[in-house]
């Protein structure tokens, strides 16, 4: 691979995940309908579905020196998602565990492992091919100096920037999201952001039902030239910023609607549409933004009608196929 048109900098998890009817209560043992796991993780889920979009992209993230690092290097080389892996001796591959009710995902615990360990070092040394690259795409679920390095070099090579702030981390300070020219947080981080760097507080709950003005007034004060708000089953909420960078849109500020699918899991959807979306800016590149939105809003809601998360991202031609006419 000569050079990547995105570069994800982010984390590699092995979910597990379990269903169930109803989450059990504390201290009940309760039997679960099914299991499931597989490899996922915020930014390896997102540079899966960056690649089924049918654009090149490298992935950037850190695994323990054990099993299940290997079961995420045989994944990504049968996925062909080209990755430069920083293998830590001193902890391991992260792990999650998920239980799912009817509802959807209910409780999730994470241990981060070896993706808070990244040395900016290692990220310093790919900067050659980090240049070459037209977008870099990061979250939440490494060090934040590993962040703030990956967003340097962006910086200092006019790539395009893009957050996922996933999930919020409880040193992240404004400096750093200002440094991002995108940002995609769900409804809950939305709320905790504005709480955390404004004078406001909101309900998460409440979100999708203001006033699409309000939202956009909320926005603005994350000080981020472009939010996109996902709002799960109420579709997603776009802010621009400066009229002069709405990139190819005639609207501030708008929403588009959800999809009509059948979920059953909704635990990936996220970052279906954040990989998506950075695909879909460089694939529709001269056609207005929302038109970008669109195709991450229906290549997310794909994702959910199968249990899973980096393994069920849907491909380009499917979306198209699904949603054409």
């Amino acid at each position: 691979m000569s050079g990547a048109d995105v570069v994800v900098v982010g984390s590699f998890v092995q979910d597990h995940a379990w269903f169930t009817d109803s989450l059990p209560q504390r201290g009940e043992t309760r039997r679960a309908l099914g299991f499931n796991t597989g490899p996922g993780g915020k930014g390896f889920n997102q540079a899966v579905a960056c690649l089924r979009q049918g654009v090149s992209t490298l992935f950037v993230g850190a695994l323990g020196d054990d099993h299940l690092g290997a079961i995420a290097q045989r994944f990504a080389e049968g996925e062909g998602l080209p990755c430069r892996w920083q293998i830590r001796s001193d902890v391991p591959t992260a792990t999650s565990g998920i239980v799912v009710d009817r509802d959807g995902p209910g409780v999730q615990m994470v241990d981060l492992g070896a993706n808070e360990h990244i040395d900016p070092a290692f990220l310093r040394a790919l900067e050659p091919k980090i240049a070459r690259a037209k977008l870099i795409l990061v979250q939440l679920e490494n060090n934040l100096d590993a962040i703030a390095a990956a967003l340097d070099i962006a910086t200092r090579h006019g790539l395009i920037r893009m957050m996922n702030p996933a999930p919020v981390h409880p040193d992240i300070d404004a400096a750093l999201l200002h440094r991002c020219d995108l940002v995609t947080p769900n409804e809950t981080e939305f709320a905790l952001l504005i709480e955390r760097f404004t004078d406001e507080r909101v309900a998460a709950a409440t979100l999708a039902d203001r006033d699409d003005a309000d939202l956009h007034r909320l926005a603005r004060k994350l000080g981020v030239d472009t939010v996109v708000v996902t709002l799960g089953a109420r579709g997603c909420f776009v802010s621009h910023g400066d009229a002069s960078n709405r990139r190819g849109d005639d609207s501030a500020f708008y929403r588009i609607a959800a999809e009509t699918v059948v979920a059953i899991d909704s635990t990936g959807a996220g970052d279906a549409f954040s990989g998506s979306l950075a695909a879909a800016m460089l694939r529709f590149e001269g056609r207005p933004f929302r038109d970008a939105v669109l195709h991450a809003n229906r290549a997310a809601a794909m994702s959910t009608e199968s249990i899973g998360t980096a393994p069920v991202m849907p491909r380009f031609d499917e979306v198209v196929r699904r949603f054409s006419g």
